[in-house]
């Protein structure tokens, strides 16, 4: 079970501060949450490459792959390791730097309204049971904290960069998801 406390934090989660985020806009209500994916290097798991991303520690030379990192400054609000661990990096009630150019039903600028939750993985490789065990609890206990997030406003990176971003994937089952979402 999940719990999200007056700070915006989830708690069991594992807090890993990033200092790459923002306030929201003053009228900014949270609707969106956005599924991603992310490895580093890309195809391997394990490590602490993606934190020490959304903490500005990576380091840019172990790995010839991460050259085109350096000076980035991304975040999410939460990650989702292959055992199904999720780790906080930014506070639910601000904006985490995860969405990047971006747009749903026309509105510009998702990092705005959206949550967005990572999960350790990529495209074409499946995601483990432990892990949409544990997205699915987050996103229900997302959804009973900001009601403004349907099942139709539970959406890929793809979904809102379209073109530009092509996570979670074919291998993320959007089917199951969904379904273990009622």
């Amino acid at each position: 079970m999940y719990f999200i406390d007056s700070a915006g934090w989830l708690t069991p989660a594992a807090k890993h501060p990033s200092p790459n985020f923002n306030s929201r806009p003053p009228s900014a209500e949270i609707s969106l949450l956005v599924i991603h994916n992310i490895s580093l290097p890309a195809g391997q798991f394990g490590g602490s490459y993606v934190h020490d991303l959304f903490t500005n520690c990576l380091d840019c030379d172990a790995h010839e792959s991460f050259a085109d990192l350096r000076g980035l400054t991304v975040s999410s609000h939460l990650l989702i390791n292959r055992e199904g661990v999720p780790s906080q990096f930014v506070s639910l009630a601000d904006r985490a730097w995860h969405a990047g150019v971006s747009s749903f039903e026309g509105r510009e600028n998702c990092n705005d309204f959206s949550i967005g939750i990572e999960l350790e993985g990529c495209d074409e490789i499946a995601y483990t049971h432990a892990q949409y065990q544990t997205l699915i609890a987050i996103s229900q206990t997302l959804r009973r904290a900001y009601p403004a997030i349907t099942p139709a406003r539970i959406v890929g990176h793809n979904d809102i960069a379209p073109g530009r971003k092509t996570d979670p994937g074919a291998a993320f089952d959007w089917t199951y998801f969904k379904n273990a979402l009622d």
